[in-house]
């Protein structure tokens, strides 16, 4: 949807504002923000509150979003309270977002913060009779937008603040005298005014912070790059020695295994706060995010989930998938299904890159784990009946998996170095064929491979399989 040049501005009252902060949420979803230079504006008026504080959180961190609201609130309008707690606002479930212009006689205050605004909203209502009268609190209202261009927003304060106190706090005085909670003529301000302005100016400070340090991933991805790159090194160093970075990492004896334990932690770090940053956007903006960053994610999920997938074996645990698999992996891989095209067959440009490729399944290796336990079940004598069938069934379920893989060429051969994990399952299984574990004579494609040894083709983008 794209929108003229023309301001767009939406307004409400009362619950009316609630319909028109729902509108521009959607107007906002629907229209290109980067094709346009014209934003929607919503104007409310007394309005409820609108979204828990996960809407609130979502709209706050996206700034050309939050800039978009603009709610002005009498201090005679009880509506804009009605869904916060009056025991303690912070404990409402209803959150506000963007920015609220808070009215009284005496004048206005803006405020962003969402901890300060309730905080205000709560001691700046004035309890009378008429308020119950929606005519006369629309009067207010009608009596603001006629003379806002007369009035000062916030009022100079000087004779309430003291010489030393600091600009920081002044400010929020002077915004509370604007709004009538700090009157002019008081020489000595009470505990539960000073604790309010203690507490306004506290919020109102971490609210500057994370504005100065905004998450911005585009700072760190060069650092990012280059741990990827010592990943990529150690990789390819223990590949020439014969064993493969997974089982290196999983067996650690070198320098260089406490060093990646290092990189890996600060990559995660960063792809947790990057996938947590996306889902918190809106919609449209997130898959858009998501989308320019994927690549990167992607490599990064197929080179160190196999890193967390030997830390948590090596533990002597069970099931990574549903009971260990951390939820930034998950997500980075849904993210990748939502834009993939649908498999075809292997390119021969693919096939000859193979070998400097990563597994395209980040939980290939727990595939091969899950394969090993279920070897040393099918062999011990201790295991049921029931164990047994279990682990033949998972034992032929692996087969079809890993031929499957290699078909596409979406494995690395890594995975064939003489002291690979997978090679050890595969000389744990050959005992159990030979043993006749499996059946008389048992047989499938991927034994055959495996002992015709034809899989030494695959690095180079020589094996075909039917």
């Amino acid at each position: 949807m794209q929108i003229d040049s023309k301001p767009v501005i939406i307004t409400g009252n009362s619950l009316g504002g609630s319909v028109a902060s729902l509108f521009t949420l959607w107007l906002l979803e629907k229209i290109n923000l980067s094709s346009t230079k014209t934003r929607p504006l919503c104007i409310t008026f007394g309005s409820p509150l609108v979204g828990d504080d996960g809407l609130q959180e979502a709209i706050s961190k996206y700034p050309t979003w939050n800039s978009c609201f603009l709610h002005v609130v009498s201090d005679h309008d009880p509506v804009p309270r009605v869904l916060i707690s009056p025991v303690n606002p912070i404990d409402s479930i209803y959150k506000p977002f963007g920015t609220f212009l808070l009215h009284s006689e005496l004048g206005c205050a803006c405020f962003e913060d969402s901890q300060s605004i309730l905080d205000l909203l709560t001691a700046t209502y004035s309890e009378c009779p008429e308020n119950q009268n929606p005519n006369q609190v629309l009067e207010f209202y009608e009596a603001l937008v006629q003379h806002l261009n007369h009035k000062v927003i916030c009022k100079d304060a000087t004779q309430l603040v003291k010489r030393n106190t600091k600009s920081f706090e002044a400010g929020i005085i002077t915004q509370l005298e604007a709004i009538g909670l700090v009157r002019p003529q008081q020489q000595q301000r009470n505990n539960g005014i000073d604790n309010l302005i203690t507490r306004t100016e506290r919020q109102e400070k971490k609210l500057v912070i994370l504005k100065r340090h905004v998450f911005d991933p585009s700072k760190k991805l060069n650092d990012m790059k280059i741990n990827m790159a010592y990943l990529e090194w150690y990789k390819k160093h223990f590949k020439d020695k014969g064993i493969g970075y997974y089982d290196s990492y999983k067996n650690p004896g070198n320098l260089s295994d406490l060093n990646v334990v290092r990189y890996k932690k600060i990559l995660t770090c960063y792809w947790e706060e990057m996938v947590d940053e996306a889902e918190k956007k809106p919609q449209k903006e997130g898959a858009s995010f998501r989308t320019g960053w994927l690549f990167a994610g992607t490599n990064y999920r197929r080179m160190c989930e196999p890193l967390d997938i030997a830390e948590y074996y090596n533990k002597g645990l069970k099931d990574y998938i549903n009971q260990g698999r951390p939820k930034h992996y998950k997500q980075l891989e849904q993210w990748l299904k939502e834009t993939e095209k649908p498999a075809s067959n292997p390119s021969q440009l693919k096939k000859q890159n193979v070998a400097s490729s990563l597994t395209e399944d980040s939980c290939f290796w727990v595939h091969v784990e899950e394969a090993r336990i279920s070897c040393e079940l099918l062999s011990s004598r201790e295991s049921s009946i029931g164990e047994k069938e279990s682990s033949k069934h998972n034992l032929v379920e692996f087969e079809n998996y890993v031929l499957s893989l290699m078909k596409n060429y979406a494995v690395s051969p890594e995975i064939f170095l003489p002291q690979s994990s997978f090679m050890l399952w595969w000389k744990e299984y050959e005992e159990i064929i030979r043993k006749g574990i499996m059946g008389a004579a048992y047989y499938s494609p991927l034994t055959d491979l495996m002992k015709s040894r034809s899989y030494q083709n695959y690095a180079t983008g020589g094996l075909e399989i039917p």
